[in-house]
């Protein structure tokens, strides 16, 4: 018997409260602890940050005896141990965040360097959003340990790549495209994020998406994965088209903001800044009144927390930012900016 399928959805919390019943070192895992504390701090940010994170993959012995429980718990892991075992030391406050987190709903917040229990204290909205966030599991099923040991081995026969560094690798015009696009200076001058990983050629992506389709769309992982799908099957000259439009905003994007710029401490807000500076032109103030804009959030997310009545927008403006690359966040967000700017 071998069966693999989706474990019912679960929270962080969820899977913490059971960490005892997981075996963490059955005889196929590799020796445990050997992510930084580095390594570790930049999951706990993908996590508060509602980025996607990569499937854990469990023995689930829930569905029987089997003579490969050897320690008779729950499950066992076979792939994710690093980043259960980040997830509960940073629960454990055996690590803070990293000194440079920004997190992306309320970039104003300074969280870098806080440990768990000082966001519970502090800021307990961002702790919930911490442990509130749905691991993917699947749950493996089977008898027969050589299929686990076989499994390990498929997910861990290379370094896993990131999604950017994945799509690079990838044929076809849209990866060329995208790689052209962060090496735009608006990417080398402007931002302030990281980009070791990919993470320009992440933000390349989703521009380029929104250029090719035209409209406000998803820039999920799957949507972008599909534009470079149809890259493959067909040399449109609609992309290099796209690609051109993408330039031409980030070129006006980049005598809007300024080098380094703290307004692009991250990924999450840029989606939503190219679309209004892909309206408005590079027009005068334009920098200063987006720094304005996030003063007023953070003023009106003071007041709502102590109680008082706050701008409706504003905390619309707050919501959808939790969801970065959903089409209806970025659509709501361009729109209460702008009004914000008529204003």
């Amino acid at each position: 018997m071998f069966k693999v399928q989706a474990h019912d959805r679960r929270t962080v919390s969820w899977w913490n409260s059971r960490r005892n019943e997981i075996d963490f070192s059955p005889p196929y895992q590799r020796k445990g602890n050997v992510w930084s504390e580095s390594a570790k701090a930049y999951l706990v940010d993908s996590i508060i940050n509602d980025y996607d994170i990569p499937k854990i993959y469990l023995a689930d012995f829930s569905f029987g005896n089997t003579s490969l429980n050897v320690i008779n718990r729950r499950y066992a892991v076979i792939d994710g141990k690093q980043r259960l075992e980040a997830i509960i030391d940073f629960v454990g406050n055996k690590f803070p965040l990293r000194q440079d987190f920004v997190f992306e709903a309320n970039p104003l917040l300074s969280l870098g360097g806080l440990f768990y229990k000082d966001l519970k204290e502090t800021h307990s909205e961002v702790a919930d959003r911490f442990d509130q966030f749905n691991l993917d599991v699947m749950s493996v099923i089977t008898d027969d340990e050589a299929k686990i040991n076989d499994l390990f081995i498929r997910l861990n026969s290379s370094k896993p790549l990131t999604a950017p560094e994945f799509r690079n690798a990838m044929k076809g015009v849209v990866p060329k495209q995208i790689s052209a696009i962060a090496k735009h200076d608006f990417f080398r001058t402007r931002v302030r994020f990281s980009t070791k990983r990919g993470e320009d050629k992440a933000v390349a992506a989703k521009l380029l998406l929104l250029e090719f389709r035209g409209k406000i769309v998803d820039t999920k992982k799957t949507q972008i994965d599909r534009l470079v799908d149809e890259g493959v099957k067909a040399e449109s000259p609609g992309f290099e088209k796209a690609a051109s439009r993408v330039n031409a905003v980030l070129g006006w994007m980049e005598k809007v903001f300024v080098p380094r710029d703290v307004l692009l401490s991250s990924q999450g807000p840029l989606t939503v800044y190219y679309q209004v500076c892909r309206q408005t032109g590079p027009v005068p103030g334009l920098r200063e009144k987006f720094v304005r804009f996030n003063e007023l959030r953070q003023k009106n997310k003071e007041k709502v927390a102590e109680g008082l009545p706050g701008d409706h927008d504003l905390s619309n403006f707050d919501m959808m930012a939790r969801n970065t690359n959903d089409s209806g966040s970025i659509r709501l967000r361009t729109e209460i900016l702008l009004r914000y700017l008529g204003k």
